[in-house]
């Protein structure tokens, strides 16, 4: 079992930055692909980012691309999210999920590829 925590979220104002960073406990997190969803009042939890096991492989939706960073801390058993240029848009609550069913350099950009999730953490974009 993976127990996985936000934190980073607060309010910022459109064009500033914020950086998520997810905590894992439990079996350990290093042999997992990481990814970042996130979820806007009356939508579909959507992809945002993810990591590979060994960081080589990532990927990040068309939407925040060139905008967001994501980066891991295996030794930390941490996952990062670097928001920057921030916009509206952007509002949403950020979840961090592990993927402890796939190849472990996959970063996959599924919903339904991801096994362990957190509770989430809120990011609200203001301008």
């Amino acid at each position: 079992q993976v127990q996985l925590v936000e934190s980073g979220g607060g309010l910022v104002q459109a064009g500033g930055s914020l950086r998520l960073s997810c905590a894992a406990s439990g079996r350990t997190f290093s042999s997992y692909s990481m990814g970042w969803f996130r979820q806007a009042p009356g939508k579909e939890r959507e992809f945002v980012a993810s990591i590979g096991w060994w960081g080589r492989t990532t990927n990040y939706a068309d939407s925040v691309k060139g905008r967001f960073t994501i980066s891991r801390d295996n030794a930390k058993k941490a996952v990062y999210l670097q928001m920057n240029s921030l916009t509206l848009e952007d509002t949403a609550v950020y979840y961090c999920a592990a993927d402890a069913s796939h190849a472990s350099d996959v970063a996959s950009w599924e919903v339904g590829e991801y096994d362990y999730w957190g509770q989430g953490t809120q990011v609200t974009v203001s301008s």
